[in-house]
């Protein structure tokens, strides 16, 4: 429920509080309210009012004006009002507000009636100077409106009111007198006859009349009242009167009034309380009047205080500086004026005492304003660390330092704004620096510390899959279903990303820590060469002339905080990279020194580590603990995610080098360096970082040439369906690691950078030798683990070939599995032939080029390490071959063995062979099973493993009929002859020279082994041979035609015709050509 004022202001002086809301209950002072009611209590009944001590009648102080009334108190019920409101209309009560202000005027009445304007002991200037103490020009400007408009309602009220009742008055007063004169005859008596003195005729209206009684009528009052004897009762004349006594006007009775005494004192007090501030103000309005006329002269002083208070609220910094311009001027005003007082020993008048107080008033008022202003200055300065948005297009490149160094310098400093804030920005980046640097390396520790936990179930086999990512943005698709479009594992991606974000924030050259650095020595230099001085207008420079140049110690002082700055990055940078991962995060914290722009450096509690708060990405109550020793590589390293594989950790180790070399190289451009000859340091990070990052790189990649056996998934090339996709997938992998190395080795990225040649550098040849030896041995793991694919056997339980490590896929026997391009990887004989395959493509064609490509980046020769290379692959490869092809030869060597040693090999004598043996028809059988094999699986390798098979073949003929027989007859030697010439028609596309010469040296063996006369028949039986040769070719032609080939300018039967040539003279010949 709101309440006006005026209730308000008696609430609160009845029961003496200072709000409608207290939290304890005033104390009662001896009483006073008890006190008040018995007084009351003693009007109403009429009984005597006299208080003891206080002389005369409560009447004595009602006089005609209000402006003449008694500053006499005479107690609770004095006509001065215990309070009243503001006369300025700010506050419900003046009291209240008095005693706010811890003023006794509850304990001195008299102090109180000097605050009351009912009260013609009121001060004006007390009263401005306790009640508005506080209050701004403006404020009393707003109360003398108020005022003005109170007095002029209230006399407007006045004069109607008497004009209204004028004839009421002078009928009242005609009544009165004649009331009185009756009294004063008729109630006296004989005893009380008007003495002789007295006149004659009881003239009231008389202006001679001795009574203190008497009443005077005046247009020119307006207050009917009188301050009449009779209405003063005397102290001690308490006598008792009889009733036919006590109306009489004489002294005992009180002139008649005895009776309506106490009713009388009541109206007099009410009506004094209802009209009296309204019709008495005489020595207020003067003092008013001075007021207002000192407002009107001295207004615009009056005005500067709210003035300035509205410019600060507003950020009027221009309005802020005229005003304290003009209080200035003022005050050396006045103290002119009292200068030359004091020196002519004139007396100061009123007039210029006015003025000085005025001015001092303004003066104090501006300066304290100022001072608090410049306070707020100078701590928004020294955070003030960018630039403003622009608030006009004008403003774009305004900076908000420079608006509060002009605006300190008009206002007046004893330090120079320049070098403070230029002392704050540089404390600003040191801490910047620490904390952003100890941040990034807490919160990539806590990652790492997780990749650590979790690396004993690391899947090398599912990790494999991420190598194939760099095949699969090389161009060369890979048929690899699903294939994740992605690096490395989500977890470590993640913590990659968060190292190149932590660099990106620390030295991102247009937004980062870095970016900072640079700008800030730029303005310094500007501060420095006097350029930045020249955006200051002509107002600051004639203002802050003292402080608009630096001095040589704070010259000298920037230039170390510079050096510093960069001494702290370089030092952070290489602490990050060289450090070995800590077991104590606080190990990480840097003390911070509080400062005024970090004041919460001592507060906090993050991590529960050194006592100071911090905000990270992690949940600090669930910190891991430091991973266990397992004599991992990446053990060593903080910045290297566990698990990572080479190809994200080049990719991004790249990208935060490039961030690095173009710090270091802002840095060392930076004229302040060049001059401390402080590069050399920076060289020395790069340096150090470079081969930290390849150390690491190397000792993934060698874990990553493990893992590259997985990269076998049996599948076709889609290209070439001699290969499977591993010889593709290890081109790209090797590539990709090859260029992440040569950009972190040689930091192409960054060195065409302003001030890169200073610090970056070739790589040593120390670190080329390092990334050398890992790149060959990276080849040399990938060859052992392509032959382990193909060698190990992979047997389950049912005796079917399986994958058991996981390195094979497993077949698809459905229809169209081929088509799919998915190899049957059970069967060892088809990987030992896609291996191959494989092997035989790396060597003339892979390997070289990867080579090529490491000479190129490198600038190096691998002469050597090729050579070696070449060896390796040639022995790998006939291990391999001979792998696959022993089952076969074995198979050849029973075969003609046991056929050539049976009985029933030799013919009958006299009879003529007309067949080759069965043996020579189950040793092709085998092999046309060998040629599907071969040509579904690995064309390419037809004609080297069947002319293998026939070199192979021929040797076990030649020593077979070397060994079987001492002495052939005819028949013996037609059936060697069909069942050699046979085989070797067959197989004529396969022939070799290794195979021709054992054949003609079958031949020579065969001769050896007969007599002259079988010899000559046996030129005779040619013909006949060439025949059936030939029959037998065309009867099998139908299950042997996979021999066949078309013709490209050879001579299909040119082996055996050597070989017929070579054993049986010319008729052998003869019959080679035959067939």
């Amino acid at each position: 429920m709101s309440i006006n004022a005026d209730t308000e202001s008696r609430l609160l002086n009845r029961y003496k509080l200072t709000t409608l809301f207290p939290d304890t209950w005033p104390h009662n002072d001896h009483g006073s309210d008890d006190s008040e009611e018995e007084e009351h209590e003693q009007v109403n009944v009429g009984g005597p009012v006299q208080q003891a001590g206080v002389p005369g009648s409560k009447f004595r102080n009602i006089n005609r004006h209000a402006s003449l009334r008694s500053t006499g108190s005479i107690g609770p019920d004095s006509i001065v009002q215990k309070d009243e409101a503001d006369p300025l209309g700010m506050a419900p009560s003046v009291v209240t507000e008095l005693r706010k202000r811890g003023v006794p005027v509850e304990e001195d009445l008299k102090l109180r009636n000097r605050f009351m304007l009912s009260s013609t002991s009121f001060s004006p200037a007390l009263f401005l100077s306790q009640v508005h103490q506080e209050a701004s020009t403006e404020d009393l400007l707003r109360g003398l409106d108020y005022l003005s408009r109170s007095i002029e309602q209230k006399s407007a009220s006045l004069k109607v009111l008497v004009e209204s009742n004028f004839e009421k008055f002078v009928k009242a007063k005609s009544t009165i007198d004649n009331v009185y004169t009756e009294m004063r005859i008729q109630g006296g008596g004989e005893a009380e006859q008007q003495p002789p003195s007295s006149p004659p005729t009881p003239n009231l209206n008389s202006t001679g009349r001795r009574g203190g009684h008497a009443r005077l009528s005046s247009r020119s009052q307006t207050h009917f009242r009188n301050s009449s004897a009779p209405f003063s009762p005397k102290l001690g004349s308490e006598v008792p009167m009889t009733p036919t006594k006590k109306n009489a006007l004489t002294r005992e009775a009180e002139y008649g009034v005895l009776g309506i005494k106490a009713p009388l004192q009541e109206v007099v007090i009410k009506a004094e309380e209802v009209w009296g501030p309204a019709i008495g103000g005489r020595e207020k309005e003067e003092t008013l009047k001075g007021v207002l006329n000192a407002l009107e002269q001295y207004g615009e002083t009056f005005k500067l205080g709210s003035v300035c208070n509205e410019a600060i609220k507003k950020n009027e910094y221009d309005s802020v500086i005229t005003c304290w311009k003009k209080a200035n001027r003022g005050a050396e005003q006045a103290r002119s004026v009292a200068d030359l007082a004091q020196r002519t020993g004139v007396p100061i008048g009123e007039r210029d005492a006015q003025q000085i107080l005025i001015q001092a008033k303004a003066y104090h008022d501006v300066s304290m304003q100022v001072e608090s202003f410049k306070q707020d200055m100078w701590r928004r300065l020294k955070s003030s660390h960018g630039k403003r948005p622009a608030s006009v297009p004008e403003e774009a490149d305004k900076e908000v330092h420079l608006e509060l160094i002009g605006v300190l310098l008009q206002l007046g400093v004893d330090e120079n704004p320049i070098w403070e804030w230029l002392n704050s920005r540089s404390l600003y980046l040191k801490d910047r620096i620490a904390r952003s640097f100890e941040r990034a390396r807490i919160e990539i520790e806590i990652l790492r510390r997780g990749l650590a936990a979790a690396y004993n179930t690391l899947d090398h086999k599912e990790s494999a899959r991420y190598l194939r990512f760099a095949g699969s943005t090389s161009g060369s698709p890979l048929a690899v279903k699903d294939l994740p479009g992605e690096m490395d594992t989500p977890v470590i991606l993640a913590f990659w990303e968060k190292v190149l974000l932590s660099f990106r924030t620390l030295l991102d050259p247009r937004a980062g820590v870095l970016a900072e650095i640079l700008e800030f020595w730029e303005t310094t230099q500007n501060f420095i060469d006097g350029r930045a001085q020249n955006a200051f207008s002509g107002a600051v420079v004639d203002a802050g002339t003292e402080h608009l140049e630096l001095e040589p110690d704070d010259v000298a002082n920037l230039r170390a905080s510079a050096l510093a700055l960069v001494e702290q990055l370089r030092e952070a940078i290489m602490a990050f990279f060289t450090d070995a991962p800590v077991d104590d995060l606080s190990e990480l914290y840097s003390p911070i020194p509080p400062t005024p722009i970090t004041p919460d450096s001592a507060g906090g509690k993050g991590l529960g580590l050194g006592g100071v708060r911090r905000a990270f990405t992690f949940d600090a109550s669930a910190v891991p603990p430091p991973s266990p020793a397992r004599g991992e590589q990446w053990e060593k390293f903080a910045f290297w995610a566990p698990g990572a594989n080479s190809l994200s950790g080049a990719h991004y180790l790249g990208r935060v080098l490039v961030l690095v070399g173009v710090a270091a190289a802002g840095l060392a451009g930076l004229n302040v360096v060049r001059q401390a000859h402080a590069g050399e340091g920076l060289k020395l990070l790069v340096g150090a970082v470079r081969e930290r990052c390849i150390q690491a790189l190397c000792a993934s990649l060698i874990v990553d040439a493990d893992r590259t056996k997985y990269l076998e998934l049996w599948q076709r090339s889609s290209e070439r369906k001699d290969l499977t996709t591993m010889p593709e997938a290890f081109r790209s992998f090797e590539e990709r690691v090859l260029a992440g190395f040569q950009k972190i080795a040689y930091i192409t990225e960054a060195s065409g950078t302003r001030g890169s040649q200073e610090v970056i550098v070739p790589p040593p040849a120390k670190l080329v030798q390092a990334v050398r030896g890992v790149f060959v041995t990276s080849l040399y793991k990938m060859l052992s683990g392509m032959v382990k694919n193909a060698e190990e056997d992979r047997a389950d339980t049912n005796g079917i070939e399986s994958d058991a490590d996981g390195v094979t896929v497993p077949f698809d026997g459905g229809v169209g599995a081929e088509g799919k391009g998915r190899l049957d990887s059970g069967k060892k004989s088809l990987r030992i032939l896609m291996t191959l395959s494989n092997l035989s493509h790396l060597r003339m064609e892979v390997i070289p080029h990867l080579i090529s490509a490491f000479e190129t980046s490198f600038t190096v020769t691998l002469t050597e390490e090729g050579k070696q290379m070449r060896d390796a692959l040639v022995q790998i490869e006939a291990r391999l071959f001979k792998h696959y092809v022993q089952p076969t030869e074995d198979l050849i060597s029973i075969l003609i063995h046991d056929g050539i040693h049976k009985t029933s090999w030799a013919p009958v004598a006299g009879q003529r062979p007309s067949n080759a043996k069965q043996y020579i028809y189950s040793l092709l059988l085998h092999l046309v099973l060998l040629h599907t094999e071969i040509t579904t699986t690995a064309p390419t390798l037809l004609g080297q493993i069947l002319s293998h098979c026939l070199e192979h073949a021929s040797e076990i003929f030649l020593s077979t009929f070397r060994d079987a027989y001492g002495f052939y007859s005819l028949p013996m030697l037609m059936q060697a002859t069909l069942d050699v010439e046979f085989l070797a028609q067959t197989l004529n596309q396969f022939t070799t020279e290794k195979a021709g010469a054992l054949q003609s040296q079958l031949y020579v063996v065969l001769d050896e082994r007969t007599d002259d006369g079988c010899r000559a028949q046996l030129q005779g039986e040619l013909g006949g041979m060439r025949v059936v040769l030939k029959g037998l070719r065309e009867g099998t032609k139908g299950g042997f035609g996979c021999f066949k080939k078309e013709r490209r300018g050879r001579d299909g039967g040119g082996g055996g015709g050597r070989a017929a040539s070579g054993s049986l003279g010319g008729s052998g010949g003869s019959a080679g050509t035959q067939g």
